[in-house]
């Protein structure tokens, strides 16, 4: 079993296949599947994802072992269709884009594609033992589980509240472990939690059954890992439910990366472990599960890689696999690129033990096998094979001093012979020369001499004098006049200068365009050409991550924006118009006059209760209210009066 990256922790996906570890299979910094043979060292396949730079590969497992079925069948003898082994064929991807890839072997091709059933990142995959199921954990809290044989999910629920970082199916199929934080045991016939328990401070990479005992007994136990965490915790599932907290812990010298183990059966079998840490070193553990143990475990053994230089400097561990003796091991070291798999038997007795390899000479040996298809030409033992690049190119950087040093070579005599006054006169032909000319060297000379010396010196005054030129000509000519073994040299800046500052990075696309379109055949004849630029790819891709989600953004800021500007341009009331625009006047009578006096009976009057009771005759509110609601009435009735 293998541990598989999630988001907590940056890693890059390194797995060896199950039962006979015959492949090794990783994804790189430049975004492909490759699949290693680890017996004759080469590479099997290589597999380029249709959305590799917009959704790269986060985790990998491989499924079960299965019996492969050969073209053109014939019938075999008893004796060898009992020879007949199951291999490794399907690989499961998980990708950022949540879909989940798989891939075969076999067909050398993609197999089918699980799209649908998440809408995040997918941290984690793993296989049902027996049945053809697959379970898958992401970003969006979800556990999804897909039928293969139709492609679709079967069934999808909520793990927790945050990202699910890792799976792990029990060997009997019945269990499944999941994490972010939390620990939850579920059952997969109920899809109902069964145990729950405390986990770490921080989101959990790693789980792994440790045995292969039913619950009901107390003897099962498994392990789990977190981001920034030195210890793997190994949790014991009880009946009476009294298991929060671990019972075992191992001790580690950074997070876990890559585990792989050999479970016991029963308490009197030990369970064998191998962890490749994040810094590169390999721990070995040997233990018998049958209780808790108070202290943390230190490692039975320590394996470290080193080079064969003067000054020996560390090479890193990527992942490794037990076999059926705790001494012999399987390791994959060196870069993602193109790792470098060996088999080793290991001393268990000494506690830290340290292997020096020659990396450069075994890549030799890999890669010559590799293009073993190129027919290389006969030629005579005289001619001389001139070979545009060798693994570990760096060539010293050298200017444009080629034709100076073929004018030496063949004015040596005659510079000898010559006096100090010829020498001068000469001298002086030439600058008048010059001068009846009247036309000064390019400025695309000066930049290109330039950046040769600033490259030679490594000095960034020169450097960033030459990169500030905002000109695509000066700059495509600069490019074009830079001799070859300059080229490597230059895009070893431009990737530290795109990394900084937005600004520096604008103008370092400039550059970098430029020096593709001019020097691309021969970066192509450089066989290392993928270590020296997978920095480079690796810088882009993760600037192009960020391109969808903001242009997003833009477009919703873009719409908010023009709402905004939309609701500013709509005339607003500042000042109100207190004029009339039309005046209605009615003639004047004794009754308007005495309307203020309305319903008060007048002190002189005697019969003030008729005169209240003419006036209201006098005052129909029928004729009061149309001429209120309806305008054009009182116009009619204006004119009516005029006429009068």
């Amino acid at each position: 079993m293998a541990a598989d990256g999630g988001s907590a922790s940056v890693q890059l996906p390194c797995v060896f296949s199950p039962k006979t570890q015959q492949y090794l299979a990783l994804c790189a910094q430049d975004g492909k599947l490759r699949i290693w043979n680890t017996d004759s060292k080469t590479l099997h396949q290589e597999y380029v994802p249709s959305a590799h730079l917009s959704a790269t590969c986060i985790c990998i497992s491989w499924g079960p072992c299965r019996t492969l079925k050969e073209r053109p069948q014939r019938k075999k003898r008893k004796s060898e269709a009992a020879q007949v082994e199951e291999s490794a064929d399907l690989l499961a991807m998980g990708t950022a884009a949540g879909t989940v890839l798989i891939y075969s072997t076999t067909k050398g091709a993609l197999h089918c594609t699980l799209d649908g059933g998440h809408s995040g990142g997918v941290n984690c995959v793993q296989w049902h033992p027996e049945d053809s199921l697959l379970y898958s954990g992401s970003d969006d809290t979800n556990i999804v589980e897909w039928d293969l044989q139709t492609g679709k999910t079967k069934s999808k629920w909520k793990a927790d509240r945050g990202a699910v970082t890792s799976l792990c199916v029990s060997p009997d199929g019945k269990l499944l472990l999941s994490a972010g934080q939390t620990i939850k045991m579920w059952d997969l016939d109920t899809k109902e939690v069964y145990r729950k328990f405390t986990g770490h401070s921080t989101a959990v990479t790693t789980l792994c059954f440790a045995t292969t005992r039913p619950p009901d007994s107390n003897g099962l136990y498994f392990l789990s890992g977190a981001a920034h965490d030195r210890l793997l915790s190994v949790w014991q599932v009880r009946e009476d439910g009294k298991d929060k907290n671990s019972v075992v812990s191992f001790a580690l010298s950074d997070e876990p990366q890559h585990i792989d183990l050999i479970a016991s059966k029963s308490r009197e079998e030990v369970m064998k472990l191998a962890v490749v840490c994040k810094d590169g070193q390999l721990h070995l553990f040997e233990h018998f599960l049958n209780g808790p143990c108070k202290k943390p475990l230190q490692p039975l053994c320590t394996v470290q890689m080193s080079d064969t230089k003067d000054t020996p400097m560390p090479i890193p561990l990527l992942a490794a696999a037990l076999r059926t003796d705790m001494q012999t091991l399987m390791l994959a070291y060196g870069n993602h690129l193109q790792p470098v798999m060996e088999k080793v038997e290991i001393d268990t007795a000494e506690r830290c033990v340290c292997l020096t390899r020659d990396v450069q000479t075994s890549l030799s040996i890999s890669m010559a096998t590799t293009v073993s298809k190129v027919k290389t030409p006969i030629v005579n033992a005289k001619s001389k094979v001139l070979v545009p690049g060798l693994p570990g190119h760096q060539a010293p950087v050298k200017g444009a001093t080629q034709g100076q040093e073929k004018r030496k070579t063949g004015t040596d005599t005659k510079e000898v012979q010559m006096t100090i006054a010829e020498r001068l006169g000469e001298i002086e032909l030439s600058t008048k020369k010059g001068a009846l000319k009247g036309t000064a060297s390019l400025q695309t000379d000066h930049f290109a001499v330039l950046l040769v010396q600033g490259l030679e010196s490594n000095d960034a005054h020169i450097l960033n004098k030459v990169f500030q030129t905002h000109k695509d000509m000066i700059i495509k000519k600069t490019v074009a006049q830079l001799p070859l073994p300059a080229v490597l040299p230059l895009l070893e800046k431009i990737t530290e200068r795109l990394q900084g500052h937005p600004f520096m990075a604008v103008l370092m696309t400039r550059w970098l365009k430029a020096v593709l379109m001019h020097h691309t055949s021969y970066l192509a004849t450089l066989p290392d050409l993928v270590n020296q630029l997978g920095l480079l790819y690796h810088t882009i891709e993760s600037r192009v991550k960020m391109f969808h989600k903001l242009t997003k953004l833009h477009g919703k800021l873009y719409l908010l924006m023009s709402q905004v500007a939309a609701s500013d341009r709509k005339p607003t009331v500042t000042t109100v118009d207190r004029e009339a625009k039309l005046v209605y006047e009615e003639e004047s009578s004794d009754e308007d006059e005495a309307s203020g006096d309305e319903g008060l009976p007048h002190e002189d009057s005697d019969n003030w209760e008729e005169e209240e009771a003419m006036e209201e005759e006098d005052d129909d509110p029928e004729s009061r209210s149309d001429s209120k609601a309806n305008g054009e009435d009182d116009m009619e009735h204006e004119n009516e009066s005029e006429e009068e």
